[in-house]
């Protein structure tokens, strides 16, 4: 790392700048989940907390938790972005052990909220992080490896939670970058009551995308999705 705290690569005496974005999963606080009335207690035993709808019985249909909506909104407004009058959900297909429906309801082209920012306090000065969008969806079950020799276990608790997926522009540049921004989403986040950010308990949670590009140019590199565990 350079003087003027930038975060470069060296090799083969050529430097490397390294982009980054967050795509960060937070646990709206709710009582009850996205599209049913199973509650969101942490610690509860393994799948005691699972309705119908969450265990994707056929023929349930999914309700809408208003209070996850005004939750979501009001994140927004603290991360100064736009607030959508229309929002779609839509479905995510993919197969995992812990989805019983098969696919995830979400938020793609018509999330709940828009562009934003966050001010991100460095030694050398103040940064402004982009937000692209916050959107609504649920969390997926829990499976467990660890109990088991032979078998993995699966917990439904969780499964149909309410996140917010809160998607970043790829401004950062470092890893202190996004200590600081992780930590200041977090802040906001608890400050406003819409999510507790208890990371040992899964409430926050982020993938990262990382590139990297010769220093001085403009053009992105290839994009690697790392994903959190």
């Amino acid at each position: 790392m350079s003087k003027n705290s930038e975060y470069l690569i060296d090799r083969e005496n050529k430097q490397y700048e390294v982009i980054i974005g967050l795509e960060v999963h937070a646990q709206v606080t709710s009582e009850s989940k996205l599209f049913s009335q199973s509650s969101t207690k942490f610690g509860a035993e393994p799948n005691t907390q699972v309705s119908l709808v969450d265990a994707a019985f056929p023929g349930m249909l999914p309700v809408i938790n208003e209070f996850c909506i005004e939750q979501a909104i009001k994140t927004g407004i603290g991360l100064k972005a736009k607030i959508n009058k229309k929002s779609v959900f839509d479905r995510k297909n993919y197969f995992y052990a812990d989805l019983p429906q098969g696919y995830q309801i979400s938020q793609y082209k018509y999330p709940i909220v828009g562009e934003g920012k966050v001010i991100l306090d460095m030694p050398n000065g103040q940064k402004e992080i982009g937000i692209e969008r916050l959107h609504l969806e649920q969390d997926a079950g829990k499976s467990i490896h660890d109990i088991d020799p032979n078998n993995t276990l699966v917990d439904l608790n969780r499964s149909g939670v309410a996140l917010m997926e809160i998607v970043s522009k790829p401004d950062l540049r470092s890893p202190d970058e996004v200590n600081v921004y992780i930590k200041k989403l977090r802040s906001i986040m608890r400050y406003l009551g819409t999510c507790d950010g208890n990371m040992q308990e899964g409430s926050l949670r982020a993938d990262v995308n990382v590139s990297v590009r010769l220093k001085g140019e403009t053009e992105f590199g290839t994009r690697c999705e790392i994903k959190k565990c």
